[in-house]
């Protein structure tokens, strides 16, 4: 939809819209158009409710820069609120989970976190993750096809996570299904949970209790100890922060990284030639990290609400207005990043937003970053030619752009005698 369309023709709480990747097109139109746009209600819209759709970089960063006017729990007489287009209820998500927290709460919970995730800290499991991402890539390279998706792009995150968290190796994957079932809307709409995503956040939030009595009694170096005994103004957590914070940490450890990895692949895929260009020059992989950043754009929007009338661009915004800041839309704004739908390893600047903006920066960026360049250095050093030998899967999200399934026949790099590739 929308190549010469119409807004009356746009809903974006459709799923089946997102099921094939992002709808550039879409966005394409509405920043041209309608850049601050006002999406009414359809069938598939939770609360029946409208919301506001922005979509352009500059209002986006300015949006996201005022948490006084737009709120990540509520504002005007609404009773719920919090980062997603539905109404998520208070003392549950809203004001509990670390997204959905306004300051002074949200900076103060922040501070205790941060050094966990600082670049100093990281430098301190560099090498190992290099180790944990060689032995992955052999072990594909092994087998010759694999699922990229599982086998290599999301088992680095996870094996990052769970040591940052505190959490045994063997555990990993089954919080990765839960964290699956949690996030795709397979069998599901919006608003909507049915028997099978219950278990998996019960089970996930049952895991985390159980972490954090361990953690209290035996505490050691990890995240989920300093959270166990950590206070703010003397008061420790809640058990309803402590067990929300888990299952965050957990589904935004693994989730958002691992399908940046994965489309960041697709598109070095989809151009052998810089494929041969980062083999050959290393020093330009930062900048291919970066690109594959913006291009992937995994979460795709977050919501604010408004707590008080303002305006924005040529748009009245009213106390309680839902507003949807579309993230990988500003990622492809021309007045920002020329030739957006152009992938370019060598774009400077290259202000991407794919870790947000203001006081809800993503608090992983560094460990992000690090995860994959380690997982593309040990690619690019091991890995002659990539194929993909069937189509993509994408998840059925709005949320997150993420893949399913993305499998790959993948070609060991051999070398001649002096050192020049013999096989592409």
């Amino acid at each position: 939809m929308c190549q010469g369309g119409s807004v009356e023709d746009i809903d974006l709480t459709d799923l089946d819209r997102f099921a094939h990747g992002f709808p550039h097109a879409v966005f394409d139109h509405l920043r041209a158009e309608e850049p601050v746009w006002w999406h009414p209600p359809t069938v598939h819209t939770p609360d029946g409710e409208g919301f506001w759709v922005v979509s352009r970089y500059a209002d986006i960063v300015a949006v996201a820069g005022d948490s006084a006017t737009y709120s990540s729990e509520r504002g005007g007489e609404r009773r719920g609120g919090g980062t997603l287009i539905e109404d998520l209820p208070v003392d549950w998500a809203v004001g509990v989970l670390l997204n959905m927290m306004d300051d002074p709460r949200h900076a103060r919970v922040r501070k205790l976190l941060m050094p966990s995730v600082a670049p100093r800290t990281l430098e301190l499991i560099e090498d190992d993750l290099r180790q944990r991402a060689a032995a992955i890539v052999d072990a594909a390279l092994a087998e010759g096809e694999c699922d990229f998706l599982i086998d290599l792009a999301a088992e680095l995150p996870l094996q990052a996570v769970a040591q940052l968290l505190g959490v045994p190796q063997e555990d990993r994957h089954q919080l990765f299904g839960w964290a699956n079932v949690a996030l795709d809307y397979d069998d599901r709409e919006l608003g909507e949970a049915t028997a099978r995503t219950q278990r998996a956040v019960a089970e996930t939030r049952a895991y985390g209790a159980r972490l954090f009595t361990a953690k209290t009694a035996a505490p050691g170096d990890d995240l989920m100890s300093l959270a166990a005994h950590a206070t703010i103004d003397g008061q420790p957590l809640t058990e309803m922060e402590k067990a929300m914070l888990f299952s965050l940490l957990i589904a935004a450890g693994s989730e958002t990284t691992r399908n940046s990895i994965a489309i960041g692949m697709l598109a070095l895929i989809e151009r052998p030639e810089v494929w041969r260009t980062l083999q050959a020059d290393r020093s330009q992989l930062d900048g291919a990290v970066e690109e594959m950043l913006r291009w992937a754009s995994s979460t795709s929007y977050n919501r604010r609400t408004a707590t008080r009338d303002t305006d924005l661009g040529a748009r009245r915004i009213r106390a309680g207005d839902k507003v949807t800041l579309w993230w990988t839309s500003a990622n492809r704004d021309a007045r920002v990043f020329p030739d957006p739908h152009r992938f370019d390893i060598t774009r400077r600047p290259n202000p991407h937003l794919a870790f947000g903006r203001g006081g809800h920066f993503c608090l992983g960026s560094n460990l992000a970053r690090m995860e994959m360049r380690v997982v593309f250095d040990a690619l690019l050093d091991r890995v002659g030619t990539a194929e993909l030998t069937a189509p993509v899967e994408y998840t059925r999200s709005n949320k997150h752009t993420g893949v399913r399934h993305m499998p790959v026949r993948l070609k060991p790099r051999m070398k001649t005698r002096d050192g020049a590739d013999s096989e592409r």
